[in-house]
């Protein structure tokens, strides 16, 4: 069995331990350096091969990101980090996946899974839009009305927060859940949902029109925030 041969870059000692801790549980995946900082990862690079990248984005004198472009054919790469703000970016440039820290196993093999069905699949990945990343059946469970219940994250419409409640519309459906919208914002994909005001987070894809004021979700208008106007807009006009 051929083995996949990573390198790790994260600056942060633990952080980095713990990736390594996780591809020690696959048989086929082999850590073939840690490197703390990109110039270190840069110079391995041009004398070993290596298929998959673990790459950090805040690291001193060159961000991951900037390393990922001055590649010129750059390994796969999968984005670990504490920012999801470049989750639009990272995609842009064709990385595998965009995990939030702390990363749990189970998002982690995650994204091992989208790095063995991009080796297998027999067409070109789609990155024509960021939604085409995320299975459309993906879900997430709340607890509403004393139970679990599952919510597909291809049919919320926008989420809506009140205090330490929030709404989650569906297309046929509104969900109430007492869960902050704070912690909402962590369990959804950062490349799919984006926070447009303290109490909206909307989906990307569902976007039908914009301007510095508010988006529209088809007959649905909602406001952007003051504090949101610049990231939002910056975003979305990437995003066109």
């Amino acid at each position: 069995m051929t083995s996949v041969k990573c390198l790790i870059l994260d600056d942060e000692p633990i952080a980095a331990r713990v990736i390594q801790n996780y591809l020690d549980k696959l048989d086929k995946f082999k850590v073939s350096r840690i490197c703390t900082n990109a110039i270190q990862a840069f110079e391995y690079l041009q004398s070993h091969k290596i298929d998959l990248v673990f790459l950090d984005i805040q690291m001193p004198r060159i961000t991951g990101l900037e390393f990922l472009k001055s590649l010129h054919n750059p390994p796969k790469v999968i984005i670990i980090t504490a920012y999801r703000e470049f989750a639009y970016e990272g995609f842009e440039l064709d990385v595998v996946d965009y995990l939030l820290k702390p990363v749990s196993f189970n998002r982690f093999l995650k994204a091992i899974n989208k790095y063995n069905n991009i080796l297998t699949d027999t067409g070109p990945v789609k990155r024509d839009a960021v939604s085409e990343l995320i299975p459309a059946d993906e879900c997430i469970w709340v607890r509403a009305d004393r139970k679990n219940v599952k919510i597909s994250i291809g049919e919320i419409t926008y989420i809506e927060g009140l205090k330490d409640y929030i709404k989650i519309f569906q297309r046929n459906n509104m969900t109430i859940s007492k869960v902050p919208l704070k912690k909402m914002e962590t369990l959804l994909p950062p490349e799919k949902f984006i926070r447009i005001h303290r109490s909206f987070l909307v989906p990307v894809s569902k976007i039908t029109a914009f301007n510095n004021e508010g988006i529209e979700i088809g007959s649905i208008s909602l406001p952007i925030g003051k504090i949101y106007k610049e990231t939002v807009i910056s975003f979305l006009e990437r995003y066109m």
